[in-house]
């Protein structure tokens, strides 16, 4: 059993802090054999779906507790929870999102046998920093991110492979805008490409 906060009787309120310690218990359980692809992914959408604590008590009351410590405290220095999250889920399919897209603070990707592309360099950003959390299982997240964007990745790869690019002189401007990425690959890979702007019409006549 797990200790609290997920008491299985409890009304309160879950936070996003609450979502992701659970689904870093999923992610862990899906690396270790304990949780197929299809369970983890019908609990993961379950997870960040939840309002209540006792809605998630029981998606992760059979797995160990690994990594439920440590969560919460790594998210202490994102921005403040806004109490919604844009989802994009790609299972044995794909996901693309470019141009003049809507963008949430904070985000999560699923791709199961699946991949997802995100170009964030036409978006109005809603804030200077974009949390996305992604778990890739045999599949792949492309990401596009324009040149005075910051990125920092702390996700985790096990059979795969994360590729983050050094950036620009602008990137490393302290009031940069920032991307922090956090999540899971395995058997997969995420990809992070700085690239200008593509040009207008307008712009390219003399």
């Amino acid at each position: 059993m797990h200790p609290e906060p997920f008491n299985p009787n409890s009304r309160l309120r879950a936070s996003d802090a609450d979502r992701e310690q659970a689904a870093d218990v999923l992610n862990a359980a899906l690396a270790e054999g304990r949780l197929s692809v299809t369970e983890h992914s019908d609990r993961l959408d379950a997870v960040y779906e939840a309002k209540t604590h006792a809605e998630i008590a029981p998606l992760i009351d059979d797995l160990p507790a690994q990594g439920t410590a440590s969560a919460p405290a790594r998210r202490t220095d994102l921005a403040p929870a806004t109490g919604r999250r844009q989802l994009v889920i790609a299972i044995f399919g794909g996901a693309s999102r470019k141009g003049k897209w809507n963008v949430e603070p904070k985000m999560a990707a699923v791709t199961i046998f699946g991949g997802a592309s995100f170009d964030f360099r036409d978006v109005q950003l809603p804030q200077q920093e974009i949390a996305l959390h992604c778990t890739s299982v045999f599949g792949g997240v492309d990401i596009v991110v324009p040149p005075e964007m910051r990125v920092i990745d702390s996700g985790i790869a096990l059979f795969g492979g994360r590729d983050t690019d050094s950036g620009s002189a602008e990137s490393g401007d302290p009031h940069a805008p920032v991307l922090r990425l956090t999540g899971l690959t395995l058997f997969s890979g995420l990809s992070v490409r700085h690239k200008q702007r593509k040009l207008k019409n307008k712009e390219l006549r003399p």
